[in-house]
């Protein structure tokens, strides 16, 4: 893909600078495997974490999370957490309420590849991404699997990319 305009252009950009927010009830620092997997896989494609914070799953908390890191010098936002189903899961419902532009390729990639690995279980994700106040903000599940999973084959391939479009 790197002969692809857009690619070469948003490779000479360089590094990508990152917020994550991991929405839990019960992650500290020290017990944040999703988020200090995403900060590891970040890092070790060359980009940096600017921002980091653990939310509880609260909606209060989610929206404010969104805003001060939508102000800040992030140009990808990260959450991870609170995208099932359950009476807490309320990530999902914050984020898809603030976004001017949504990326619906993200879930719908994340649930097909998500399917390989947890089979039905897959289509309780409510994985989502978009543009909000020129920030992309990428919400994945809280499972270190699917961290994996997102950062790997989705968000990683393409965080130059979409950092570059939003400012162009």
């Amino acid at each position: 893909m790197a002969a692809n305009p857009h690619y070469q252009e948003a490779e000479s950009q360089g590094s990508v600078p990152l917020a994550i927010v991991t929405v839990s009830d019960t992650r500290t620092p020290e017990t944040d495997v999703s988020g200090q997997l995403i900060r590891t896989l970040a890092e070790a494609a060359g980009h940096y974490v600017v921002d980091y914070r653990i939310v509880k799953d609260e909606p209060a908390q989610v929206q404010e999370a969104l805003e001060t890191f939508a102000a800040g010098a992030a140009r990808i936002i990260i959450f991870n957490g609170g995208t099932g189903i359950s009476q807490r899961d309320r990530t999902y419902d914050v984020i898809s309420k603030s976004l001017e532009k949504t990326l619906t390729g993200f879930g719908e990639l994340f649930r097909m590849l998500s399917y390989e690995q947890v089979g039905s279980a897959a289509m309780m994700s409510r994985a989502t991404a978009g543009v909000y106040r020129l920030k992309v903000i990428i919400s994945t599940p809280g499972s270190p699997n699917a961290v994996r999973l997102a950062m790997e084959k989705l968000i990683l391939p393409e965080i130059q990319h979409l950092a570059w479009e939003i400012t162009r």
